[in-house]
C-alpha cells in the first residue's frame, strides 16, 4: 500500500512556492513582452545598421545563459551598493531576458504582414500610427500569438532558476521537501502536475484564440 509523509502543510508549502512562480512569471511575461514590442517595432521600422547597438544588446540576452545572467546580475547589484531584493533582481533579469525573445517574435510578425496591404491603408490616408495600430498590429498578433504563449511557458519553467537567488519558487519548495522527506520520486511527481496545472489553461487559451480567428476569416 502506498504511504506517504507528504501532509497538507507540505502541499500548501508547495503552493506557496507556485505562487513565487506565478508572480515571477507574470512580471517577465508583461515587462519582457512591453520591451519586446517596442524593440520589435524598432527593429521592423527602422535601418538595420542602425539597430546593430539593441541587436547586439538583445544577442547578448539571447546567448548568454539565463543562470549565468542572474547570478551576475545579483552580483553587480550588490557591488554597486543597489542591494535589490531577490525578488526584484529577479524580475528586471527575466524581464530583459524575456524581451530579447520577444522583439524577433515581433519583429517577425510585422515583417510577415503584406507590405500591398500597409501601401493600400497608407494609400487611403491613414498614418503610420494608424496603420500600425488597425492593420499591421491585428495581423501580426495572429502571427506572433503562438510564438508568444511558447514563450510564456518557456519562461514559466526558465522562473525555477531563480532559486539561485534564495527565491522559494516551486522547484525549490520541492528540493526542500525532498530533502526532509527523502521521497523524490512522489515530491517531484507532484510538482510536474502543479507546473502541468500552471501551464495548461495558458497553452489552452492559445489555442482557443487561434481557433476562433480561423472561424472568422
Amino acid at each position: 500500500m502506498f504511504d506517504t509523509a507528504l501532509t497538507l502543510n507540505d502541499l500548501m508549502f508547495l503552493a506557496k512556492g507556485a505562487g513565487m512562480t506565478l508572480a515571477v512569471t507574470a512580471v517577465a511575461v508583461v515587462g519582457g513582452t512591453l520591451l519586446g514590442m517596442l524593440f520589435g517595432v524598432i527593429r521592423s521600422q527602422i535601418s538595420p545598421w542602425l539597430a546593430l547597438p539593441l541587436t547586439f544588446l538583445l544577442d547578448i540576452f539571447r546567448s548568454v545563459p539565463l543562470l549565468i545572467q542572474l547570478v551576475l546580475a545579483n552580483a553587480f547589484q550588490a557591488i554597486v551598493g543597489l542591494n535589490m531584493p531577490p525578488f526584484t533582481t529577479s524580475c528586471i533579469v527575466l524581464s530583459l531576458y524575456t524581451s530579447a525573445y520577444c522583439t524577433e517574435i515581433v519583429r517577425g510578425a510585422i515583417a510577415a504582414v503584406p507590405m500591398v496591404t500597409r501601401r493600400a491603408a497608407r494609400s487611403l490616408g491613414l498614418s503610420w500610427g494608424q496603420d500600425m495600430t488597425h492593420i499591421v498590429f491585428p495581423m501580426a498578433l495572429r502571427v506572433g500569438l503562438p510564438s508568444w504563449i511558447g514563450l510564456t511557458l518557456g519562461v514559466m519553467k526558465d522562473s525555477a532558476l531563480v532559486l539561485w537567488l534564495g527565491l522559494i519558487e516551486l522547484l525549490r519548495a520541492s528540493q526542500i521537501l525532498v530533502t526532509r522527506l527523502q521521497e523524490p520520486m512522489f515530491i517531484l511527481l507532484v510538482t510536474g502536475a502543479i507546473y502541468f496545472i500552471l501551464s495548461f489553461p495558458i497553452a489552452r487559451l492559445g489555442g482557443q484564440l487561434e481557433k476562433r480567428w480561423r472561424e472568422n476569416d
